[in-house]
């Protein structure tokens, strides 16, 4: 006689554990503890063996009953439920384990070692905000290059053109790392190329006049806030390394003997070492510095709230508003584009000289990328050059 919800309810534990039939092989074994379970006693390949379907009340009489149907329906195809049962569990956990989340945290914590701190938790925050919502608890083996497409356009929609390609790049990334890992056999980020509109270069503001640039160091030099953050003003156009290269800058790569300041990798925008030979003017606004912070941690320019943190960009930008030079007319970044084009169009230095110090990759004739100490005695000269004639401007 089959079971119904009213028997199964009823049923009560008794000394001994007993069952209750349902018919072709499907039964409720209730325990001595009172608790039930389903269980499909079968035969295959000549051997008795039991199939668990769950708990009641967990699973109902009508869930088991639907279990049991697909598990007679795989033994008439010759496929042991018990064996089929195992092999999904395992692919559902490792689907799980697979999810995109979670092999993208994983390869972000691979890279830690080679990246400063704000660039790793940029990158982060990027996969937070725009990708992880979508992709994140999808199998990493699922996802295709429309998923990834419907992705990036929703940030492309929003006018973000830097950060739909940078989300591309770093999902191309995890994708490469999923391979390598042996979790997927290609990239699916591969098949985007020429999918997306191309970023629309945009140069910021930079002052590069030879009397206004004057007029700018005099400004700079005159300024009072801060004393930190003046020597920080005062040592970028000197260096024009990137903003955040200056800002990041520890006490511990400078070599006052040698004169030179080397950057690891993990703090260049290109992940190559880079090398800034410093003149006697750079020397000097390091020298000044170093007894206000050496002592307090390891940043040459620390945030004027924390020693732990480097000072943010925000403060150098607010500095040169201070000093009447609005964000449209200048910018920390924009000492890169007065150097360049007064070394080269002013000063008369050679192309491969100064892209070199702008940290640019330069390849020579056979297509290699030049290391970092590539023309450092030139680059030496060019830097001691330069400081002066901005001194002669100032």
């Amino acid at each position: 006689m089959s079971l119904s919800d009213v028997s199964i309810r009823s049923a009560k534990p008794k000394a001994k554990d007993y069952k209750l039939a349902d018919g072709t092989g499907l039964y409720l074994l209730v325990k001595v503890t009172g608790a039930k379970y389903w269980r499909f006693n079968y035969r295959f390949e000549g051997k008795q063996k039991t199939l668990s379907l769950g708990t009641y009340p967990d699973v109902s009489l009508k869930d088991a009953r639907e279990q049991h149907a697909v598990a007679r329906g795989l033994l008439q195809k010759e496929i042991d439920p018990s064996a089929y049962k195992k092999t999904t569990r395992q692919t559902r956990l490792q689907q799980v384990a697979n999810r995109f989340e979670l092999v993208a945290i994983e390869w972000h914590s691979q890279q830690l070692g080679k990246w400063d701190a704000e660039y790793a938790t940029g990158i982060l925050r990027r996969l937070e905000k725009h990708v992880f919502p979508y992709l994140g608890s999808m199998p990493i083996t699922d996802i295709t290059p429309p998923d990834v497409l419907k992705v990036l356009r929703r940030i492309e929609a929003q006018g973000k053109g830097e950060t739909t390609q940078r989300c591309l790049q770093f999902c191309s990334q995890v994708f490469r790392y999923g391979v390598a890992s042996g979790i997927l056999e290609s990239d699916p980020t591969r098949d985007l190329r020429g999918a997306l509109q191309p970023v629309k270069v945009t140069h910021r503001p930079a002052i590069t006049h030879p009397p206004e640039v004057g007029a700018l160091m005099r400004a700079i030099r005159g300024y009072t806030g801060e004393q930190v953050t003046r020597c920080a003003l005062q040592l970028l156009p000197l260096v024009f390394t990137r903003p955040a290269e200056l800002r990041h800058a520890e006490w511990s790569e400078i070599d006052f003997d040698a004169a030179l300041w080397s950057i690891p990798a993990g703090k260049m925008k290109m992940r190559r070492d880079h090398v800034v030979p410093l003149s006697r003017q750079a020397l000097a606004i390091l020298a000044d510095v170093q007894p206000l912070t050496a002592h307090r941690g390891r940043y040459v320019f620390p945030s004027v709230r924390s020693v732990t943190r480097p000072l943010s960009e925000n403060t150098l930008n607010a500095a040169l508003q201070r000093l009447g030079y609005p964000s449209t007319q200048v910018t920390p970044h924009g000492f890169r584009a007065t150097a360049r084009t007064n070394l080269d169009e002013v000063l008369g230095f050679r192309f491969e000289v100064i892209e070199m110090q702008l940290a640019h990759e330069v390849r020579d004739a056979t297509g290699r990328a030049y290391n970092r100490t590539q023309y450092l005695d030139d680059r030496r000269q060019m830097m001691q050059v330069w400081a002066g004639w901005l001194e002669g401007l100032t």
